[in-house]
């Protein structure tokens, strides 16, 4: 093979993976942006999208009723290979832990806290299916 065919192989690779990320992250956005809107119909106050520190993110962080809920968005096309809450693991929850106590520092936030998930599976030509998770983990707060 002739080196400008390996370098359209390898080129077309790369193009293939980033229109499959490009679609993973846009169906993430979409199932953020509808969690966002039902946690919305369910009195949340939305302070944060999409909150970043250091290695972490927390999709949404809202309050309600005085407590302040750090959730984490799981959205999946199907559920062929599991509900979307279950790809939460040990390690995610240890970096929204982090940065909840980075957040709750810089806020100046001594009240009570929780940490939700929200489902999401936008199967195609379906209606979303929201499923919400509320105190779904507490992993412990870290410092920085």
């Amino acid at each position: 093979m002739k080196a400008g065919k390996d370098r359209n192989f390898v080129f077309g690779s790369r193009l293939i993976y980033i229109i499959r990320m490009a679609k993973h992250n846009l169906l993430g956005k979409k199932g953020e942006d509808i969690a966002a809107l039902f946690l919305k119909e369910k009195d949340y106050l939305i302070l944060e999208k999409n909150w970043r520190w250091a290695k972490a993110e927390v999709d949404i962080i809202a309050l309600k009723g005085g407590i302040l809920v750090f959730v984490e968005v799981k959205t999946r096309a199907s559920d062929f290979f599991g509900a979307p809450e279950e790809f939460v693991d040990e390690r995610k929850e240890a970096l929204m832990a982090r940065a909840a106590s980075k957040y709750m520092s810089l806020r100046e936030h001594e009240g009570e806290i929780r940490f939700d998930i929200v489902s999401v599976i936008l199967a195609e030509n379906k209606k979303p299916v929201v499923e919400h998770f509320e105190d779904a983990f507490f992993p412990g707060l870290f410092g920085e």
